[in-house]
């Protein structure tokens, strides 16, 4: 592999900023008409599931080991959640023109800082539809859970809203990491130009592949009176 002289490639940078902004521009506009015109906003409604106690303990209350149950669980409520049992039920109410398949993908469940409260979240294009399948899914999940695992304190804590935001748009963050990748892309062409560069540009460059000393050199002579 060549050595590189870092002086050299400063000096090829500085004479090729012009370059460099023209690159990062150009990716920035890019990301922005991607940002504006192509991507589509999606949009991200949840609601939470708090899981209590089964019968048997309800007289004495919610104990301890009934939360560290629970916990475990999650997992099985996260399957429960995305089952066909479920979902099967919500794509008939909604009457909703997705496979369940689809409608599986969309949904995420995951625990609330390590709580027996489950959180419910649903993706989709229409703020009010991923509302609407968050509240519905719920609700049939509180339901199969008390058949299933004959639980009596299944309660939805916090019902679904519709989003005014998409969560997948965020107009400073994207405009910054495209300013960002633009420079590294600017950079990255400009260093494979540099490093495949084999012309000479300089009295050292020629002593170097020699490896003898110059003894002088002629300058360029321009004629002004010449037209």
């Amino acid at each position: 592999m060549e050595e590189i002289d870092l002086k050299e490639l400063f000096e090829f940078f500085k004479g090729k900023l012009g370059t460099l902004a023209i690159i990062t521009i150009a990716v920035c506009l890019i990301g922005c008409v991607y940002g504006l015109f192509i991507q589509k906003p999606m949009y991200r409604s949840y609601t939470t599931v708090i899981l209590g106690s089964n019968e048997s303990a309800s007289s004495a209350g919610i104990t301890q080991s009934d939360v560290n149950l629970n916990k475990t669980l999650v997992d099985t409520y996260a399957e429960i959640v995305k089952s066909r049992r479920v979902l099967d039920q919500v794509i008939s109410e909604l009457r909703l023109d997705l496979t369940y398949e689809e409608l599986h993908e969309k949904i995420n469940v995951t625990a609330l800082n390590n709580t027996e409260i489950i959180k419910i979240s649903v993706n989709d294009r229409d703020a009010i539809k991923a509302k609407n399948i968050a509240n519905v899914t719920a609700n049939y999940f509180a339901s199969e859970v008390v058949d299933l695992y004959n639980l009596n304190n299944v309660n939805i804590l916090d019902k679904a809203t519709e989003s005014d935001k998409p969560y997948n748009i965020n107009v400073t963050k994207q405009v910054l990491l495209y300013f960002i990748g633009g420079l590294i892309i600017g950079a990255g062409v400009l260093f494979i130009i540099f490093y495949f560069d084999r012309t000479i540009k300089s009295v050292e460059q020629v002593e170097q592949k020699i490896k003898l000393p110059i003894l002088g050199s002629v300058q360029e002579m321009t004629n002004k009176g010449d037209k």
